[in-house]
């Protein structure tokens, strides 16, 4: 009341008076939005019209203000790093076949029965990246330790000068070839474990956890130690909620409350980070 007073003996009329609140309310509002990073899950706008990892779904989420693409990268049978998260190409291509068993030029005629995208290789994510100014994130899910096609990836994220700010989940066997080149996901335990090694830095790694095992002292310890951290707000993580949207409305609330700004989210639930 106290503003809105101020407001009030500054213009002419209170109508005026309220017209300038309720406008520098939406601009603090969307100096908040700014201040979010976004990191769109499964290769960017994804639902019932998109293909997963997907031109088009990437396409929107550049159009969307998203900061960065969440993409899943695999390998194919003759060494073509390519985006598909499911291990086969099924649920949205209709082939009942693995990833690595297939040969690009085998995968690379395929339709998606959803919006007749084509699956994507891996470069053609991380141009399209540079070309939009976005990050990336890599969801790691080839097994085993390939060190020359992992150097062939670091290689590629340099040709699209994406390297610096680009973040990795990933595995068990190419943590220790990553560490120092990709920033690398990280619970809290796995920090405090990394920290007594040798050439430790806290710009090696982000703490990257779901709303459920996030706690607010967590968040501290991070920014204290100064590492970023990244709530993960994924519908997989809800599959047990009765009330999905009320509950992941509910974590969304108090990641940004106790001072998270960076979230790796499925799109239909960016409506509740305002």
């Amino acid at each position: 009341m106290r503003i809105y007073n101020i407001f009030k003996k500054a213009f002419k009329s209170p109508l005026q008076a309220t017209l300038i609140i309720l406008l520098a309310l939406a601009a603090c509002e969307a100096a908040a939005q700014k201040q979010l990073m976004l990191i769109a899950h499964r290769g960017g706008v994804v639902d019932s019209t998109y293909t997963e990892n997907g031109i088009s779904a990437l396409g929107k989420a550049a159009a969307d203000g998203y900061k960065m693409i969440e993409t899943d990268m695999r390998v194919t049978k003759d060494g073509i790093l390519v985006v598909n998260h499911d291990a086969d190409l099924k649920r949205y291509y209709g082939l009942d076949k693995k990833v690595a068993d297939l040969k690009w030029q085998e995968i690379s005629k395929l339709k998606s029965k959803l919006d007749g995208n084509t699956p994507l290789r891996l470069e053609d994510v991380l141009r399209f990246c540079y070309e939009h100014h976005m990050g990336v994130m890599l969801d790691n899910k080839i097994a085993g330790l390939d060190t020359t096609l992992f150097n062939s990836l670091v290689s590629l994220l340099d040709r699209y000068h994406l390297r610096d700010t680009a973040l990795m989940i990933g595995t068990d066997e190419s943590t220790e070839f990553f560490t120092g080149k990709i920033k690398l996901s990280c619970s809290r335990r796995q920090l405090e474990e990394n920290m007594q090694k040798p050439g430790y830095s806290a710009m090696h790694y982000f703490l990257f956890e779901r709303p459920a095992k996030l706690l607010k002292e967590d968040i501290e310890w991070a920014g204290n130690h100064k590492i970023t951290t990244i709530a993960a707000i994924n519908k997989y993580h809800y599959k047990q909620s009765s009330d999905i949207s009320e509950e992941v409305a509910k974590d969304c609330s108090r990641m940004l409350e106790w001072g998270v700004k960076n979230f790796q989210i499925d799109s239909e639930f960016k409506k509740f980070l305002k």
